[in-house]
């Protein structure tokens, strides 16, 4: 399926679809953090059902996001994507009345189902609708993304507070992906049209990463062919040490401050300052053109190095400073999604590129949380977990080579013996 011929309002509908569903695509995860001791008092949660409740959204990435190529050839994008929604929608609006941890747990993965469809999706989307401006719709719906994270972590409390407690704070989100829905359903009739089992034909490349041969003819990529690529490698180990150090930071950075003899709100407030630079910067980096991507990611490793060294050195008299620079620094990720749209020649092949590369790359990052937690309680010191944010940093370093070299996994599979 090729992306069909669109009017002006069209587009426009296309645009906010992408935002919407932008703001939509973390509201299941962040929420429950900012509730997260209150949810643990009334439903009687012990300390194991909290941290599977906290780790949640890293299985459901990996697990779900693989599915979604399959899943997308059988339906079609865009009424995947409808339906994918629609059950975030459900599982936003009825997890919070859950009487107990398991029917919470069970209501959460369908909410967080629906949000890994969406990873997956959303890049192919992208490459199908808006082929010549990959960068510019990315930059779009990622900064989307970055303000439904800092929104939901910092609203969700006072909504609740304005209501009847963390219950009502937790449904209102539902509102966010019911709204998402809309203006998706006109594409629908597309994919009933098609009757594809691809998500994509071939769309020509351009720009910077177009150079070779024309875009070879369509077809189905199993994700089991991508082992053979390297760039698909290259972008999985970027992609999950890059969501390593995230969790890490959202996981425990609180705590390190709260160590180091800063109060427990300034830590919390520090936090959000961290997360609320990922909106400028989600806003900038996509739209860079591809020729300085290496050099971006250079400067996100030398960010996230000297706050890495100021967090062994003094890590209270400089929190301020590497609070910011951890922030910044972790702008490598709205990149990583730019880069997904850049590295195949069809959306069908983005498609199973994104799972793949979200299915193994979530489960390398769900480790690091908890190497990091372990080491701090087997030695009682920082010096061991902050060796291993300097391990990721420089595994995802050496990653970030190759995924910022222009090449299509198409060409190297092309390639590649079988």
């Amino acid at each position: 399926m090729t992306a069909p011929t669109t009017s002006r309002a069209a587009r426009a509908a296309l645009v906010l679809a992408l935002l919407v569903t932008g703001l939509s695509m973390r509201t299941a995860v962040t929420s429950v953090g900012a509730v997260l001791d209150d949810l643990q008092d009334d439903l009687h949660a012990s300390g194991g059902a909290a941290g599977l409740i906290t780790t949640m959204p890293v299985l459901c990435f990996a697990a779900f996001g693989a599915a979604t190529p399959r899943l997308a050839r059988a339906l079609g994008p865009h009424r995947l994507l409808v339906v994918a929604l629609a059950v975030t929608t459900v599982g936003l609006a009825t997890r919070p009345f859950a009487g107990g941890v398991a029917l919470f747990v069970v209501v959460s993965t369908a909410a967080l189902a629906g949000s890994a469809v969406s990873n997956v999706l959303m890049p192919s989307l992208v490459k199908l609708h808006f082929p010549d401006r990959i960068g510019t719709m990315t930059a779009l719906y990622t900064t989307a993304l970055a303000v439904g994270v800092t929104a939901a972590a910092g609203l969700t409390v006072p909504i609740g507070e304005a209501g009847d407690g963390w219950r009502q704070g937790l449904a209102a989100w539902a509102v966010v992906s019911a709204v998402a829905v809309v203006p998706w359903l006109p594409t629908v009739a597309a994919d009933r049209r098609a009757r594809a089992t691809t998500l994509a034909g071939p769309v020509a490349p351009t720009g910077p990463d177009a150079a070779g041969s024309a875009a070879p003819p369509a077809r189905a990529v199993p994700m089991s062919a991508l082992l053979r690529s390297r760039t698909a490698w290259a972008l999985t180990v970027f992609f999950g040490t890059q969501s390593m150090q995230a969790y890490i930071t959202f996981g425990w950075f609180a705590r390190f401050l709260t160590d180091h003899g800063i109060e427990s709100g300034t830590a919390g407030a520090m936090l959000a300052v961290l997360t609320a630079l990922s909106i400028p910067v989600s806003l900038v980096v996509p739209r860079i053109p591809a020729r300085h991507h290496r050099a971006v990611v250079g400067l996100f490793v030398v960010c996230l190095a000297t706050a890495y060294v100021l967090m062994a050195a003094a890590p209270r008299p400089t929190a301020w400073i590497w609070v910011v620079l951890a922030g910044v620094g972790g702008g490598s990720f709205p990149l990583l999604l730019t880069l997904l749209g850049m590295r195949a020649r069809t959306a069908d092949t983005i498609a199973t590129l994104s799972a793949f590369v979200q299915a193994i790359g979530y489960l390398i990052a769900g480790t690091g949380p908890l190497l990091f937690g372990a080491l701090y309680g087997v030695t009682g010191s920082w010096a061991l977990p902050i060796a291993v944010l300097f391990t990721a940093l420089g595994v995802m370093t050496v990653a970030s080579r190759r995924s910022t070299t222009p090449r299509f996994v198409d060409d190297e599979l092309a390639a590649s013996p079988r």
